[in-house]
């Protein structure tokens, strides 16, 4: 006996066996995609982010998705970066009234079609939070490049890189879902149609070049970008426009070291050997330990910043654990406030190294015995 599904005899009332144009076609032109919910730290460290819903109720399939996260390694800025992703994908979700577990390839398409085409949601800026931020007029904003840097601007759609990173998040988390055996039969974000079956790139013939089989079905060509320079006179010019020593201290070190910001900022008074030109800095992805080697002229920037804190900073460690006697070497301009000098021992126990807390002055080498 024939059934009907859709105006077709004998197909089956499964929306995941349905073929993409057995479904209706979705005006997304008139589509309004509400701020509902949000993604909001909670300051755990097992847990340190999670996703709410527009009631406040967490939102479980993506707390379970966090933790996988956090058991294979993933930093909680990862954590952070994967929830934004996931909160667009529910906001849409929400807003065409379909399940997270319900959906289909159909709104995986339209997803990324409406995430190529929509206005981003506009938010105050940090610096500016009464408004009046450059480029938050009325107007949509056109994105330029800068003729000496060659830095795009943003405008005021998605860009490709997003789109990119969202579909490979929401198909990650699928995948996830699918091997628990928690979401829909079906990943909503496959891959591209050319991948073979099996493992990529099997049997694959050494003069050959490889192949992205792994590139996801919706997933938007993103242009590989040209390093950005900065000619040698603008250079100087930004530099004597700099006005501390801390600022030519920290611009050195960014430009000799290649460090990120997060990286540089967290350095401390001990991880600076002017004898050796190295800094050392907690990487990124790893969380490991890496020294660096600097300019000589970024340790002599360094060491003018030190000088004029000479007094202003205790030497050795506080009641706080060391993190006040190293604010100059954390970039701090303001004077100590909440913490008080405690006794000093002969060493301090810090991690995996032993240092020697004896007061000096700061700038002073600092003797370390690492097992």
């Amino acid at each position: 006996m024939a059934g009907r599904c859709g105006g077709r005899p004998g197909w089956l009332g499964s929306r995941a066996v349905i073929n993409d144009g057995d479904l209706p076609q979705r005006e997304l032109s008139e589509l309004v995609v509400p701020l509902s919910g949000s993604l909001e730290a909670t300051g755990d460290l097992f847990l340190p982010y999670r996703l709410v819903d527009r009631d406040g109720v967490v939102v479980e399939p993506v707390a379970a998705f966090f933790a996988e996260l956090a058991a294979c390694g993933r930093p909680a800025t990862t954590q952070r970066s994967y929830g934004m992703d996931l909160l667009r994908w529910f906001r849409f979700l929400w807003a065409i009234g379909v399940s997270w577990d319900e959906a289909t390839r159909v709104e995986a398409r339209d997803f990324c079609r409406w995430l190529q085409v929509t206005v981003k949601p506009s938010r105050p800026h940090w610096r500016y939070p009464t408004g009046g931020a450059p480029g938050s007029g009325t107007s949509p904003a056109v994105a330029r490049v800068n003729a000496v840097t060659g830095k795009r601007s943003r405008g005021d759609r998605y860009e490709a890189a997003t789109a990119a990173h969202c579909e490979s998040v929401l198909r990650g988390f699928y995948d996830f879902h699918l091997e628990a055996g928690t979401g829909p039969m079906l990943n909503p974000f496959p891959l591209a149609r050319h991948r073979l079956p099996g493992r990529p790139n099997a049997h694959h013939n050494p003069m050959d070049s490889f192949t992205g089989q792994r590139a996801g079905r919706y997933r938007p060509k993103v242009v590989t970008r040209a390093p950005r320079s900065i000619p040698d006179e603008k250079f100087d010019a930004l530099f004597a426009r700099l006005g501390s020593h801390r600022d030519r201290a920290l611009v050195a070190l960014w430009v000799s070291t290649g460090a990120r910001a997060s990286e540089l900022l967290g350095a401390t008074v001990g991880d600076a050997d002017p004898g050796q030109q190295l800094v050392t800095v907690i990487r990124k992805g790893t969380r490991a330990l890496q020294s660096l080697p600097a300019a000589p002229d970024a340790f002599v920037w360094l060491r003018l910043y030190q000088a004029q804190l000479y007094g202003l900073v205790p030497a050795g460690t506080s009641r706080c654990g060391g993190r006040c006697g190293a604010r100059s070497g954390r970039w701090a301009m303001t004077r100590p406030g909440r913490c008080s000098p405690a006794p000093t021992p002969r060493w301090t126990r810090t991690g995996r190294c032993t240092i020697s807390a004896t007061p000096r002055p700061i700038g002073w080498p600092v003797t370390r015995r690492c097992r």
